[in-house]
């Protein structure tokens, strides 16, 4: 995000001396501001720049080193870097520097021209399309453009509407306008935006590229392999439309032809990290470990900062690091170069690896060091979520249910498995996947997505519609509801009567799923609060997960987790099956049984010899539920006890004793 000004009115005249070219000037009038406040990043950047057109170019450097030494993601001091090194014939440090500035803001044409006529630049066709395609825009929509990337969307929103209502069929406007519809996730907004510009421009590579990655999101994932295809077959040697195709493929199950595909696009950047990386996740995710361990050691080796290459490595859970790797995590993560994300990455990769050596000091300072990096780019909000669940148990009691008693889709087919992560959802649907009748997908977003759509477009301060428009829902929308749920999972099913739904976060809609699809199972997964807390702490979510990323914030969630299954048990009494992980490890048959017959299946012994079902898993418990059941994990938060004081004291009453 971009940094602002701290103080508009000092850097105005400089701003205005450096138009009309009056370098010396300006530079004056920044150094008397900066004596008013040295910190105030506008009038340093203005600084920089008249050091450089005075031809001061190392000056201008160490003005610039002093900028982003208290403003880290200030872009354009990147870019005003790139020019200085330019200058001074350090080519590499200069393409380094306009890469960064295009990383932290990619509406950056002067810094994406320069990039784009760089052979051998691991992004160059990126740049050569971003360069064209705001050299294309009108002013208007650049100013969106650099707005959403400041998640400015409300103020990106009305310009962009305004803009719409003077060009109502410019495809660009409405591409943009669908990217804000991503961002508030009002996803089926966006899909709708992104097909009506197709129709009207159906050659417009960008909104159809656009349109691939939010029917992924949507989790359409056919639709988005058809749309992926579209574009590989409009130009076979583009990388980006190759990686995009395996993407697709990989999400609709098609693991061998997406590690085919992504080998194709090796072929023409054989060093591209993040390629390499995605690969890796297919083969994981098909159980072929040892190649999905080779293809994650290729990224980091062709870009040894590459966080996510080392946290991959961890997140198999069973990979043991070696010194040299460890000894490479310490040197990368400790680089000033090394960006925020790749340090987040290699913090819970470190965190692992000492974990394992059961060096738990190191450990700890490393999963806390991540944490804290991930947490200060979050917008967590526990109000949001405490405002919801209490209007839920304010609201929402046996009356309300009684009252709206037939309301709903019918249908029985659903089972959805609910809790916070980490606390064994991966295990309890690994047991159903294995039952002749149960379908096992992923974590569907339907309900999410349908909730945010309730909820509409909002500012951070409004008071949010969602829940409470549930009371304004009348029983044929309840129908329609629950029949679209059932019609947009059905991508998801292979033909068995029942299926599983295992988002986490769906406890917070409980009574949305209860109107929507009464005959519905609901299974609760529950885990021993130190160690769902901790293990949430220590893991890094790719998004979603939010509140994990601080000891305190965890434990307030979980408390207010457990607070709304109870309202649940108490107005809607045996509706939800609480199951709970610690009791799975001490007597599985016998939980197998009861959750079984809570979901009116028979018996079959194949959900206890569950590590045996062959099936694609992708979460990261995917190695974890292909052995059999184990207690080494359930306590291993006891070996971080001295450092979460913080946690127990949130958690109180429920904390208990091993």
């Amino acid at each position: 995000m971009s940094v602002q000004p701290n103080n508009p009115s000092l850097s105005q005249p400089i701003k205005l001396a450096i138009q009309a070219g009056h370098f010396q000037q300006a530079k004056t009038l920044a150094e008397e501001a900066l004596e008013q406040d040295e910190k105030d990043s506008e009038s340093r950047y203005c600084l920089a720049v008249c050091q450089r057109k005075l031809e001061q170019f190392q000056e201008a450097l160490d003005s610039l080193d002093t900028l982003l030494s208290y403003a880290p993601d200030y872009e354009r001091g990147y870019q005003e870097r790139g020019y200085n090194l330019l200058a001074l014939g350090s080519k590499q440090e200069a393409i380094n520097a306009f890469d960064k500035a295009v990383t932290i803001n990619p509406t950056l044409l002067a810094s994406w021209k320069i990039l784009a006529n760089e052979f051998g630049y691991y992004r160059q066709e990126e740049a050569k399309h971003y360069s064209v395609w705001l050299a294309s825009l009108p002013r208007e929509l650049v100013t969106v453009a650099s707005y959403i990337h400041q998640k400015k969307l409300h103020k990106a929103e009305q310009i962009c509407r305004n803009f719409l209502k003077r060009n109502p069929r410019h495809v660009e406007a409405m591409r943009m306008l669908a990217e804000l519809g991503s961002e508030f996730q009002i996803l089926d907004d966006a899909e709708y935006l992104l097909e009506s510009c197709l129709n009207f421009a159906p050659d417009f590579i960008r909104a159809r590229f656009d349109y691939v990655n939010v029917l992924h999101r949507r989790q359409k994932f056919h639709k988005a392999l058809e749309q992926a295809t579209i574009l590989y077959n409009a130009d076979k040697n583009n990388t980006s439309f190759i990686v995009s195709l395996a993407n697709a493929q990989q999400a609709s199950g098609e693991f061998d032809k997406a590690v085919q595909t992504y080998n194709q696009a090796l072929t023409k950047q054989k060093d591209a990290h993040t390629v390499l990386v995605s690969k890796g996740h297919a083969l994981k995710t098909i159980g072929h470990v040892e190649e999905a361990v080779d293809a994650y050691r290729q990224a980091y080796k062709a870009k040894a900062d590459h966080g996510d290459a080392f946290w991959s490595l961890a997140n198999l859970k069973t990979y043991r690091f070696s010194d040299d790797e460890l000894s490479l995590m310490r040197e990368m993560e400790g680089l000033e170069k090394t960006s925020a994300e790749d340090k987040a990455h290699l913090c819970f990769a470190l965190g692992k690896a000492f974990e394992d050596r059961k060096e738990y000091i190191r450990s700890f300072t490393f999963y806390e060091k991540g944490n804290a990096l991930k947490k200060a780019n979050s917008r967590y909000e526990l109000d949001r979520v405490a405002y919801e669940l209490d209007f839920q148990a304010e609201h929402f009691d046996a009356d309300f249910f009684e009252k709206r008693i037939g309301y709903g889709c019918q249908s029985p087919d659903p089972i959805f498995i609910v809790g916070l992560p980490r606390a064994g959802s991966t295990l309890l649907e690994q047991i159903l996947a294995s039952h002749s009748q149960v379908d096992g997908t992923m974590e569907l977003a339907n309900v999410i997505s349908m909730a945010h759509h309730l909820n509409g477009r909002l500012a951070t301060h409004d008071t949010p519609r969602y829940p409470g428009i549930l009371n304004e829902l009348t029983p044929e929308q309840w129908v329609s509801m629950g029949e679209r749920y059932i019609e947009d999972t059905a991508a998801h099913r292979q033909g068995a009567p029942f299926f599983i739904d295992k988002m986490p976060n769906n406890f917070r809609h409980i009574p949305f799923i209860q109107l929507m699809l009464p005959n519905a199972k609901i299974i609760d997964a529950r885990r021993e609060p130190m160690a769902c807390c901790f293990s949430g702490f220590k893991q890094l979510f790719a998004e979603g997960q939010d509140f994990t990323y601080g000891l305190e914030d965890i434990g307030r969630y979980y408390r207010r987790y457990v607070d709304i299954m109870q309202h649940w048990d108490d107005v809607l009494p045996g509706r939800v099956l609480r199951v709970q992980h610690e009791d799975l490890h001490d007597d599985l048959e016998q939980q197998v049984r009861r959750i079984l017959d809570y979901c009116g299946l028979p018996f079959e012994q194949a959900c206890v010899d569950f590590h045996q079902t062959k099936r694609p898993v992708r979460t990261p418990s995917s190695e974890q539920v292909r052995q059999p059941i184990y207690r080494s994990a359930v306590n291993q938060w006891e070996h971080y006890d001295e450092f979460l004081t913080p946690l127990k004291e949130i958690l109180g009453d429920l904390v208990t004793t091993s």
